[in-house]
């Protein structure tokens, strides 16, 4: 790849992958060295025909096997670097805290389909109950009616749908489905939608921390606040309210919270996780900055500054601290999504069955999305009135107490 700035390099074009949320269809694009990210996602918009756009953007990883969100309004290149092959994944970045509040359907179907890839990909953690729920609604859209001259047997078998699908909770999908005749195709997708947007771990993208005892855990954040899971069992969660500033330093995520400790009396308090790396640690700052300024800003006036809100974090020799948050927020995209006029376009589903791989597409970490449910976690217990105190104490000042191994993760 020449370098940036060269005169030769303006009439270069480059070649990019772009994997859609189903997994088996991607889109080939093509872009020059001084367009932005915005170029690329227009693109797929256009193709995906999608006008409630802002829940969606661009992931990739790069050569460190970091995580990245393409920001639409920086320089392609300058973002991937000397990325190769140059592979972008689509996905939903902002998950809707009522997904019913899409306007259109064909919005709410690409929702479904990433929620449905989380489901598989063990991101979206629920109860067995609740997988074997999520799992009839989607054989009841991708197959409609139970029919016992057509689905004998384990037919139940022929679809991946859940991360550890075993014959038990196939059965039980089994059992749920014939209750759900007369569910059409968009039934059964809202009903999922509604189930899913209750869990705990809706919307959630794990990042594996550390807390000051060294234990590993996974930091979520999502529409409600930031939450951490240690195994499959929520342990934290600071709802967006009560949290007053987000920074980093070094491998160091800190979250600066105040809570109300009653009318009169409000306390400060600070929270501090230990990323894997430093660059991880600043992505996730990102995260967070951007998924609290997205769901707690207030809509901006037409008249108002426009290029976006500045956060700083991190110390005075951080690299990078300082990012511009120019999206739009939550109550605005809602606004507008209401504006919307055009006649309802045509959504077309895409089969269980034919979700694959392709071949001749290039493999690479932006592929896996997985919350690592391969390997046996242990959930933790703290005594309850042990846990109103863990929240209210300065994290390297909390009691000494003992934990107890729950459960490993459940199949």
């Amino acid at each position: 790849m020449l370098k940036l700035g060269s005169k030769k390099d303006h009439g270069i074009e480059y070649k990019c992958t772009i994997r859609l949320l189903d997994d088996n269809e991607v889109l080939e694009c093509e872009f020059q060295s001084y367009h932005k990210g915005k170029i690329l996602l227009d693109f797929v918009f256009n193709k995906l025909n999608l006008v409630e756009t802002d829940y969606f953007a661009l992931r990739y990883v790069d050569q460190n096997k970091q995580r990245h969100w393409l920001d639409p309004n920086k320089n392609i290149l300058r973002q991937i670097k000397n990325l190769s092959p140059i592979l972008f994944c689509f996905r939903v970045k902002f998950y809707p805290a009522d997904p019913l509040r899409l306007q259109e359907e064909i919005t709410r179907y690409q929702l479904f389909l990433q929620l449905r890839r989380d489901l598989l990909h063990g991101r979206l953690y629920c109860s067995q109950s609740d997988a074997a729920i999520l799992a009839a609604y989607t054989v009841q859209a991708e197959i409609g009616d139970y029919d016992p001259s057509k689905h004998y047997g384990n037919y139940i078998s022929d679809f991946k749908i859940l991360l550890k699908q075993t014959p038990k909770i196939e059965e039980k999908i089994m059992e749920l489905h014939p209750t759900l005749k007369n569910h059409t195709p968009l039934m059964a997708e809202t009903a999922f939608l509604k189930k899913a947007s209750v869990l705990d771990t809706y919307g959630v993208d794990p990042h594996p921390v550390k807390d000051h005892r060294g234990s590993q855990l996974y930091l979520g954040l999502n529409h409600t606040g930031v939450l951490t899971f240690q195994g499959s069992r929520k342990t934290h969660h600071f709802r967006w309210a009560e949290v007053q500033k987000l920074n980093y330093e070094g491998k160091m995520f800190i979250v600066h919270l105040i809570f109300a400790e009653d009318a009169r009396t409000k306390k400060k308090h600070t929270v501090g996780f230990k990323c894997p790396t430093a660059s991880a640690c600043r992505h996730l700052w990102r995260c967070a900055v951007e998924q609290r300024l997205f769901y707690t800003i207030k809509p901006r006036l037409e008249n108002s500054n426009k290029q976006g809100v500045v956060v700083t974090g991190g110390s005075f020799f951080s690299r990078g601290s300082r990012f511009r948050y120019a999206g739009k927020c939550e109550k605005e995209v809602v606004e507008e999504s209401s504006s919307i006029l055009r006649d309802p376009p045509t959504v077309n589903r895409v089969s269980l069955k034919n979700i694959g791989r392709s071949t001749s597409l290039p493999t690479t970490p932006a592929d896996s999305d997985t919350y690592d449910g391969s390997r046996p976690f242990f959930i933790f217990s703290y005594p309850q009135k042990l846990h109103s105190i863990f929240l209210r104490l300065n994290p390297f000042q909390r009691p000494s107490f003992t934990t107890y191994v729950y459960k490993s993760l459940p199949d």
